[in-house]
Order: C-alpha cells, then structure tokens, then sequence
C-alpha cells in the first residue's frame, strides 16, 4: 500500500458507508485487543480507542451505541479517547478529504483508517506536539492488523506534515471539508437561511454548552447558582430555570446532582414546558419521551397527571431512572403512541407533548455522527412519519386542550412546513405559538409550535 502524495490530485475524498464485514483482513474486534501493550493514559491509547469509535460510526452505528465499547476503560482513558472521537467526527470531511490526498487508494482496514483520521485531527489541534501525535500514532497501528500498517500510518502522517499548507489551501475549496457538512445539508440550509446559514455551521461545528436545569421543586435558581460558584463551577441563567456552565463540569461534581437537585438539559430544550405550559390538575401525555427531560420539567413546573410513552424499552428504563433521581412520579410504558389499544384508556388528554422524531439537525455538535449517518432521503421519510404522528395523536387530545409539537431540526419541512399541513387536515386546529430557535451559542436547534383543539 503506497503513501505517495497527490497534493493537486482532483479526485475527491471518498465518503461511502463502509461495512467491517468487506475488510480483507480478519474481522476487527469492537476494542483494543486483550494483549494490547499501550499504556492506558498514552495518547497512543486514546488514539486506538478513538479509532474503534470512528470506524463503528462510519459503518452505519450510532456513536451512542459506538461509545459503548469504552464502558470497561478507566473514566481517564474513557474521556481522553471520547474527545478525540467526538473531534474528529465534527471535522466531517476534512480527514477525508487530506487522506484522498495522501492516499493512493483506500484503505482495505477500516479501524487503520480510522486512525489516521483521529491522528490527523490531533495534529491539526496540537500543532506544537506533531511529532509526538506521530509516533503515539504509529504505536497505536501497532496494535491494529498485527501491525500491518504501521509504516504506511507513520508515512502518510509525516508526509502531512511536510505538505500541510498546501492541503490546508487545497481543502478550503471543498464545500464539504470547508463546511464540515454533507453536501445536501448545505444546500437545504442555504436555501432556507440565505443570511444566516454561515452561522448555522459554525454553531453546528462548534462545542455545545452544558447547560442545568435547576428542579425548583428542590431548592430555587439563585441558590443554586451561589452553591456552583462556591464549588468553583460559576455559570449564568439563560432561562427560568436555566444555567449555563462557562466550563463543562462532570457529572459528579455538580452539587446535589445525586439528590435530584439539577439535571442536564439544553436552554433550548427546557423551552417545551415554558411553552406548553402545564396546569396544576391536569391530564397530560408525553407522546415520545424518552430519555425524559422533557417529561421531568413538566412535572417539576406543575402537580399534573403525567403518562409518558415511548417505543424504545432501553430508553424509557432512562425516564425511570430520572424520574426517580428527581423525586417525581409520572406512569411511564413502553409503547408505540399510534397504537392506541396498547396504552389508551380512552380519556383525552388536556395537553400532549409530541416531542417527534427527526433529523436531529439542531443538535448536530452534541451528535456529530449525524452528519455520517443521516441521509437526504431521511428528511422525508421523517416528515411522513411526524405527519402520521400528528394526526394519530390529535385523535387523544380534549376539544380546547393544547398539543405542543416540538423537534430538534433546523429544516423546514420538519417544521413549519410540517404544521402547514397539518392546519390544512385538521380543520379545528389553531396554531398559537411558532418559535424556531436556530443554534447559536446558549442553545441547540429546536421548532416549537402550539396548537389548540376547537372547543
């Protein structure tokens, strides 16, 4: 396999789900190899780990279920190799596009490729540390394919690095590398938001903020803001019950985060409960709630009758969870919220939360596997399903009750081209609210629109 440079080739980077099961070599295991030999706080260990991430990811798994091959690994090592998974997918394109360079072919070895993607990344953020990126690399592909590809690792790196400037030059007339983004996502977001798409981008390219979610059935926002400064973690309010953290702090170090003090939830995200609003006394159905912020902020702003619904039994275990760590309680099922007969007990409801499934569009930088994953098509076939849901779930609410639709998307026709339609069908529907929350520095991507049934 030749490393020899095509700096001003035109050939562009291949960027083709790729399948473990087509390598020519023997089948790669989902972790480094019991006998592994690199020291577990290596940058060479992180590489690996990393790698094992990026290549699941590249092969059609999520990055959730991809992260879990690091659940055994020391939280150290665990950490170090997730910010390198995590910064390396952000920079959607760009790897690619140096490796197709840098590369006669493709590599037959997928974790290999992987690799030189993740160490690529390291040296363009620790530019002062290039030549250790290197050998802690070749360490790494050492541990991959009996070692097969070490000398091809350490020579398609060093040949980056004579060549940087000229790649780097070469890469910025590429719309996809330059933008970090699929193409087709591009061009929906320049003809939705002509003006503002640039911004767009670079909040979907960028860090999410951590932002908490004071319960203030537990103690108030000021009183919580002064514990966190006191324990050396200050932040602001960016809502009603909102802080933002101006560092990311562990879990574990948040004050009272045990007790059901606080919880982790996006500004943008806490907007469904200021929106839809609850009353004390009322009969409320979160339609699709898993993992459960949403479901838990109802509860923590009013005494309702919550039922929360969601297809996935893995991740309606996650609503349990929170609810318990909160103190709150809601009657929680694993079902399909369109098939009526496995849940309903023919009682509207006074309000409901279809908070739908969709591109995740708005929340790319916190899942930046999205951009691997998600395909153009995709777009329509989550329009059809939210539009099935919508008028499936009308079927449940009272006459005057309120239906609050919500996604994580920034494309229209996830949106309000969505609720056009749906006001078209369903003639005893008003839309009282619409609120579209592009990504920008203090919160995600979320569409919110508030409906109301005709008495």
């Amino acid at each position: 396999m030749s490393s020899s440079t095509v700096p001003c080739s035109p050939r562009r980077a291949l960027r083709v789900r790729k399948s473990a099961q087509s390598d020519t070599l023997p089948a790669q295991r989902a972790a480094p190899p019991a006998s592994c030999r690199l020291p577990s706080d290596s940058l060479a260990f992180s590489l690996l780990l990393a790698a094992q991430v990026i290549s699941a990811v590249r092969s059609g798994k999520s990055l959730t279920h991809a992260l879990t091959t690091l659940s055994r690994e020391a939280p150290a090592a665990r950490s170090a190799a997730q910010d390198v998974a995590f910064g390396t997918l952000r920079r959607y394109g760009c790897g690619e596009f140096l490796l197709s360079r840098l590369l006669e072919r493709s590599l037959p070895h997928a974790a290999t490729e992987a690799l030189l993607l993740a160490a690529l990344y390291r040296l363009h953020t620790r530019p002062d540390a290039a030549h250790m990126v290197v050998d802690q690399a070749v360490a790494a592909a050492g541990e991959l394919a009996a070692g097969a590809f070490k000398g091809l690792v350490n020579g398609v790196l060093r040949n980056y690095l004579r060549q940087r400037e000229a790649l780097h030059a070469a890469m910025a007339d590429d719309d996809e590398a330059a933008q970090q983004h699929p193409s087709w996502w591009l061009a929906r977001l320049r003809r939705a938001y002509p003006d503002r798409w640039p911004a767009i981008i670079a909040a979907g390219n960028g860090q999410p903020p951590m932002t908490l979610r004071v319960n203030r059935r537990r103690g108030m926002l000021d009183g919580y803001a002064a514990r966190l400064q006191a324990a050396g973690w200050p932040a602001h309010q960016v809502g009603p019950d909102a802080l933002l953290l101006h560092k990311a702090a562990a879990v574990d170090a948040l004050p009272g985060f045990a007790d059901g003090l606080v919880s982790i939830q996006d500004a943008g995200a806490q907007r469904a409960a200021q929106l839809l609003l609850p009353l004390a006394g009322e009969r409320i159905l979160d339609a699709c709630a898993a993992p459960g912020g949403k479901t838990a902020h109802l509860l923590e702003v009013a005494d309702i009758e919550l039922l929360a619904l969601d297809i996935d039994e893995s991740r309606t275990r996650r609503i349990v969870d929170n609810l318990r760590r909160l103190g709150l309680a809601a009657t929680v099922k694993v079902a399909d919220c369109r098939e009526s007969e496995q849940w309903w007990d023919g009682q509207p409801f006074d309000a409901i939360l279809a908070d739908v499934p969709c591109s995740a569009s708005g929340v790319v930088r916190r899942h930046p596997d999205i951009k691997y994953l998600r395909r153009e098509s995709d777009i329509r076939r989550f329009a059809h399903l939210q539009a099935e849901l919508l008028d499936q779930l009308w079927r449940f609410l009272k006459p005057g009750g309120r239906l609050l639709y919500a996604t994580c998307s920034v494309f229209p026709e996830e949106n309000g081209a969505q609720i056009d339609a749906f006001l078209v069908r369903q003639t005893d529907s008003l839309r009282l609210v619409e609120e579209t929350l592009l990504p920008q520095e203090e919160h995600d991507g979320f569409y919110y629109a508030l409906l109301r049934k005709a008495p």
